[in-house]
């Protein structure tokens, strides 16, 4: 176990992201995507790849593809509503609810921040069940920023006052890794083999449940 996974298990705070972290949303986003650049931009198609995207905001996205016109906020309206569709379809990863409820049950503190609409996070949350183990949820209607902006991470500490020394960040996508990062939290890269730089690769979450067994990390 390296040094920054051993010092995880000691952090009482837990930063999650939801989309390719906790949830297995990436192939209903990707579809999304793909259906409303078909409808508002047809010759933007055959070029897009959502792994080239994932972990930023719809509205970032679409600004990137069409700048900061209409039709970017026509794509991204689009995509929205018809992820929506999908949302209560979206699988919870292996291990999920078992890591999120040894944290709770072991006096850690789990935020949720994610890149997602609200809407669309609190339709995934209500569909998953994954609401009830958060203390709080900051989604990039919040936030005047977005992945891989470490301005992100930085606000969700300022915003619920949170010491940065007692956090530990768990993304899936370099964007996310680098919002983390940048705000001088330690990150730990899940679904990975390599790591974005600064940070450390998770195989899943069940790794992470293993690592925190008391018999591993001390009781929690």
């Amino acid at each position: 176990m390296t040094a920054l996974l051993a010092d995880a298990c000691a952090r009482r705070v837990w930063l999650f992201d939801l989309d390719g972290t906790l949830v297995d949303s990436c192939p209903a986003h990707e579809a999304a995507f793909r259906q409303a650049i078909a409808e508002v931009a047809p010759d933007l198609l055959a070029s897009f790849r959502y792994a080239d995207h994932a972990g930023a905001s719809t509205r970032e996205v679409a600004v990137r593809l069409l700048g900061d016109t209409g039709e970017a906020s026509r794509l991204a309206g689009l995509k929205q509503r018809l992820y929506r569709e999908r949302a209560g379809a979206v699988a919870v990863f292996p291990g999920a609810r078992r890591l999120l409820g040894h944290l709770v049950a072991g006096g850690r503190d789990a935020y949720l921040v994610t890149s997602g609409s609200r809407a669309s996070v609190e339709r995934v949350l209500a569909a998953s069940s994954l609401n009830a183990y958060f203390r709080g949820v900051l989604t990039s209607d919040d936030v005047p920023a977005s992945k891989p902006d470490p301005a992100f991470y930085a606000y969700a500490c300022d915003h619920w006052g949170l010491d940065p020394g007692a956090a530990v960040v768990l993304e899936d996508s370099s964007h996310g890794v680098a919002s983390a990062v940048g705000a001088g939290l330690p990150t730990l890269h899940v679904h990975v083999a390599e790591p974005a730089p600064g940070a450390v690769a998770v195989r899943d979450l069940e790794q992470l449940v293993s690592l925190l067994d008391p018999e591993v990390c001390g009781a929690g």
